[in-house]
């Protein structure tokens, strides 16, 4: 077996001496030889000209050309470019975690102006410096309502979003929790179910809204019924939506999150992702990961500090929360660069660019023979629609006709198989629209 090594003979020869191996086939000997390197044949050195045009023609393989309405918690929304010059400067993106203020002024700062800005949006009283993505942020808030309440039942309304659930069942697999979860009814949360499974051993309900069918709910009530058994409210959100509904704050949630991807970050495939919490203030010393706050120095000189980091390296040991680390403050600076770039009026005037876009999707889609748009519940940006063929069938003959026509419901739950998430943001244009509903016609009735 041949290797390319920056060391010599001489050198790797030494290096075995010193373990006691005779070769670096002996060396890795424990890796059975069918997961070993089969061929170090790289192929011949290519120009930069030539080395860009291949990626070029590999990134067109990536569905960039098709029209998107897919959602489902992560969403085709524009970047300004002012996001990607600003992330994208050198001091932010080699950043580490800001333990030294004297010489982390900009990222303290930086963590600072997101945390206010997700008080903004949410109504909440205080926010950490961020999560690595919405489903993780939901378990963060669940293990925070355990550590207040002292309780371990959690109960899950059916129209949190799937792959958060999992998330949260997945962390919490050997953590003794106890969880109900609620089915949805007529596309928003059953009170009267709801009422029957929060009790003196709830530590927390977990809401949705919109819920992961698009529905716009009111939770107040269900809130109250919360706080009236001593549990916490957990509310998960979509930022944009805040532009134009009821702020979690306003029906009385004690903790938030979110899936930050919509503020600033490109759907890459997944990641990286950034999740947002945020809560009263009365449990900032629950909360997970780090938390920037504002100070004087000795000359009365504003400036900026890590506060709140009760993490097991510093004084909590095993009773420390979740350390979120490193710089997956970058996302969170894309966030805030992102609302500050549109800021008040500008979020308010995008939340009502996706409603509107999506209600005119709806009439579109409606006039299409055998669909059927679901209209019990008022939406926001994404709806759901029956159709009458096989939503994944639908979904795979429309990917040939330019479009990802969203998300089939059959995935996710049983006996949804014709039903399909759409989703439309402010990107998709009137004509986008139309091509869309005239796409899904054809594909539906093989025209």
């Amino acid at each position: 077996m041949s290797y390319y090594m920056t060391h010599t003979k001489e050198e790797i020869k030494s290096m075995l001496d010193v373990i006691g191996v005779d070769s670096i086939d002996k060396l890795f000997k424990d890796i059975k030889p069918a997961y070993r390197p089969r061929s170090f044949k790289l192929p011949r050195g290519k120009s930069e000209l030539e080395t860009l045009d291949d990626f070029k023609k590999l990134s067109s393989l990536n569905c960039s050309a098709v029209t998107k309405f897919l959602g489902a918690g992560f969403y085709d929304h524009y970047i300004p470019s002012v996001v990607d010059a600003l992330s994208g400067r050198s001091e932010f993106y080699t950043a580490y975690t800001p333990y030294q203020p004297e010489c982390s002024q900009g990222t303290l700062q930086a963590i600072y102006e997101y945390q206010s800005a997700v008080c903004a949006l949410t109504g909440m009283d205080i926010a950490n410096a961020s999560l690595y993505e919405g489903g993780t942020a939901l378990y963060e808030a669940a293990m925070t309502a355990a550590r207040i309440t002292g309780r371990r039942k959690i109960v899950v309304e059916e129209g949190v979003n799937p792959i958060y659930r999992k998330i949260l069942y997945t962390y919490t697999h050997n953590l003794s929790f106890e969880f109900s979860l609620i089915p949805v009814r007529h596309g928003v949360s059953s009170r009267k179910e709801m009422r029957e499974h929060i009790d003196e051993k709830t530590a927390a309900v977990i809401l949705q809204n919109p819920n992961f069918f698009g529905a716009v709910d009111d939770h107040a009530d269900i809130i109250e019924e919360a706080h009236s058994a001593g549990a916490l409210a957990i509310e998960s959100v979509y930022p944009i939506s805040l532009g134009m509904l009821k702020t979690p704050r306003e029906m009385g949630a004690d903790i938030v999150t979110g899936e930050g991807q919509s503020m600033g970050m490109p759907l890459s495939f997944g990641g990286p992702y950034l999740g947002f919490i945020a809560a009263k203030k009365e449990f900032a010393r629950k909360m997970p990961g780090r938390i920037a706050g504002a100070t004087v120095d000795s000359k009365g000189r504003r400036g900026f500090v890590l506060t709140l980091q009760a993490r097991e390296q510093h004084i909590r040991r095993e009773k420390a929360t979740s350390n979120i680390c490193s710089n997956e403050a970058l996302c969170a600076l894309r966030a805030v660069i992102y609302l500050s770039a549109l800021g008040k009026e500008g979020v308010r005037e995008l939340a009502r660019l996706n409603y509107g876009k999506a209600e005119f999707a709806k009439d579109c889609l409606d006039k299409i023979k055998g669909v059927e748009v679901k209209r019990s519940s008022p939406t926001f940006n994404e709806f759901t629609v029956s159709l009458p063929i096989d939503a994944g069938r639908a979904v795979n003959d429309m990917i040939a006709r330019g479009f990802l026509a969203g998300l089939p419901l059959g995935k996710y739950y049983k006996d949804m198989k014709n039903y399909l998430l759409v989703a439309v943001t402010e990107k998709r244009t009137k004509k986008e629209i139309e091509n869309f509903a005239g796409a899904l016609e054809k594909t539906l009735w093989k025209k």
